[in-house]
């Protein structure tokens, strides 16, 4: 079960660990703010303008960090008090979903565990869908809404340790998605026979969009059902493992159940005209089963393009650990979007070819060797889905270990030069305009770096700690430590100094919570090398190893301070840094270096 704690203050505002402590939680202020936890979307706002005022304030150094935030944005983001002192067990989710007007209709039983003292509850659904009425023990219950968010008044006394079911009612025609699964939404497509082919998309977006729930990725089920009723000539497909099919006057409804912890942006609906792939695959737990769901008229192409699948999850429970849903199985379902990481349900829709929609990202050539979204969407059933970011201002948590899998998955099938060679070239997508940490509360993810940059900061920590069998021990560490739960970046990050045996706090902190790239900057004179770190966090220290003209490959640990070492006899000239290391070099003028000493009193 993951259920986030009672709000209380941070002594550090980077600070998360299993106390579920947020990084930048306003709500324990909001005693001396205000009365409600309404002032935490201001009160992020004045944060950000204290920044720009005080020096070394501690926040993200970066323009992109001053958006101003909303009322809606803190209640989205933040565990409310109305949202605190619950924890979600289960979802009952019944939705009948109708191709001919676009619009859904159902109810949502919410089982959940009381956990504090409490006051009304917060559920969410998303303009313009509408809440019919809320049941709770055979009584309708209050409500008020306030824009996407709904406050319900439960029946009864609500007693710790105890559990209580309300039943949400609802419908109307949700928000359809723009450009899925970028602006999300609900996609009513078209097959290639003209037949109505629906599916959602709804990450940062909030499942809230298409069902009622407490939508934040800090609380999660401990199971959940889904059960889609579509007309008679369409099938559903969801997440977990189908338990039944009934046929009724509205339709076909097909229940499917997830016996784990499931995050509310990754339940799913594919409906459409589908046929069935079944494989087996004997991993680390035994024998897991595959389904695979192309559209009928893609039967052929899959089976050639879906061949990819078993060598994937083979090199990712080498690296990770067994597969996380050996119970509710591996589904991979073509789907009117590009894909995303619905949990045992990955969503499909890359044509039947490799690279990212026939592009090789890393313009190296290693890109069109494998399928991105297989790869990419796959490797989040355990970072993203299994290991879940409580925050999604630490979406790296998801995006940045996806992306670094992409080259796993090559050095498994090529070796390590090829997955090396892929990470670096994904560098010229690294923008480094704003800090990969979002803001905590409001909703609000960080930098689109959270994928290149973030890979190539994991392949970076690599260099670091400099032992491939450390390093497969702490991703394979990391699966055992936090899996099936909610995690914190910073409770991650620890993690990494723990298992590496060094403080990595400051080489995390450079590479994402700035948007500065390390320089290892020197001279070289005679047979001295002189060094330091520049344009980095205080106590970086990161240690690095770099090449000299002779071929020796010298093993540092610059700091800011200058520092010297003896240069291998041989021709004079420069170094370089070993380039798996995301840094840049810059050999200094020896009269710059002296007077940049003089100043530091060197």
């Amino acid at each position: 079960m993951r259920s986030p704690v009672e709000p209380q203050m941070c002594a550090d505002e980077r600070s998360v660990a299993d106390d579920g402590c947020s990084r930048t939680r306003c709500e324990s202020l909001v005693p001396f703010l205000g009365s409600s936890a309404s002032i935490c979307g201001s009160f992020s706002t004045l944060l950000l303008a204290l920044a720009v005022l005080i020096p070394g304030i501690g926040l993200n150094d970066s323009a992109a960090q001053t958006r101003t935030f909303t009322r809606a944005d803190t209640l989205r983001g933040s565990i409310t008090p109305e949202r605190a002192w619950w924890d979600v067990t289960f979802y009952d989710l019944h939705v009948r979903l109708d191709p001919s007007d676009s619009t859904v209709r159902g109810r949502n039983a919410i089982t959940y565990r009381i956990t504090g003292k409490s006051r009304e509850m917060q559920i969410d659904l998303q303009e313009p869908l509408r809440v019919d009425s809320v049941m709770q023990a055979g009584h309708r219950l209050q409500f008020r809404r306030e824009g996407n968010t709904f406050f319900v008044r439960p029946s009864g006394r609500q007693r710790v340790g105890e559990t209580g079911t309300v039943v949400v009612f609802y419908g109307g025609r949700p928000k359809v998605a723009q450009n899925p699964p970028w602006d999300g939404g609900l996609i009513w497509a078209r097959g290639p026979g003209g037949e109505p082919w629906i599916s959602v998309a709804c990450q940062e977006l909030g499942a809230s969009v298409w069902w009622p729930n407490k939508d934040t990725q800090a609380d999660e089920p401990d199971s959940q059902r889904v059960a889609l009723t579509v007309p008679d000539s369409l099938q559903a497909l969801a997440n977990g493992r189908l338990r039944g099919v009934e046929w009724g006057p509205e339709g076909t409804t097909y229940e499917w159940f997830v016996s784990a912890p499931i995050n509310n942006y990754v339940v799913s609906a594919y409906v459409g005209r589908y046929a069935q792939m079944n494989e087996t695959f004997m991993g680390e737990r035994g024998p897991l089963t595959l389904t695979l769901w192309p559209l009928a008229v893609n039967l052929e192409r899959a089976r050639a393009q879906f061949t990819q699948v078993q060598p994937v999850l083979r090199c990712f429970e080498h690296w990770f650990g067994p597969y996380p849903w050996y119970r509710d199985g591996y589904q991979l379902i073509e789907a009117p979007h590009l894909g995303m990481e619905h949990q045992s349900a990955v969503a499909y829709g890359n044509a039947f070819g490799n690279g990212y929609k026939g592009r090789d990202l890393s313009a190296t050539g290693w890109g069109l060797t494998f399928d991105f979204i297989v790869v990419h969407e796959s490797a989040h059933e355990w970072f993203g889905n299994s290991i879940t970011a409580e925050d999604v201002a630490d979406n790296w948590l998801h995006e940045s270990f996806a992306n670094y899998s992409e080259s796993l998955f090559l050095e498994c099938r090529f070796g390590k030069a090829a997955g090396e060679t892929y990470v670096r070239g994904t560098r010229a997508l690294i923008k480094n305009d704003a800090p990969i940490v979002g803001t905590f509360g409001v909703n609000a993810e960080g930098s689109g770096d959270k994928y290149y940059k973030g890979g190539n900061t994991l392949n970076t920590l690599r260099q670091v700690i400099g032992n491939d069998s450390t390093w497969r021990a702490i991703l394979r560490g990391l699966g055992e430590r936090f899996g099936h739960q909610i995690a914190s970046g910073r409770a991650v990050e620890q993690f990494f100094s723990q298992k590496a045996g060094m403080d990595l706090q400051p080489v995390f902190d450079q590479y994402l919570t700035t948007t500065r790239v390390p320089v290892f900057e020197y001279t070289s004179d005679g047979g001295t090398l002189k060094y330091r770190w520049g344009n980095v966090v205080p106590k970086f220290a990161m240690p690095v190893r770099v090449v000299a003209e002779t071929g020796d490959t010298l093993a540092l640990t610059p700091t800011a301070e200058w520092q010297t070492a003896a240069l291998p006899a041989g021709p004079p000239g420069g170094v370089r840094v070993n380039e798996n290391y995301y840094v840049e070099t810059k050999r200094l003028d020896p009269a710059v270096r002296a007077a940049a000493s003089a100043t530091t009193g060197q």
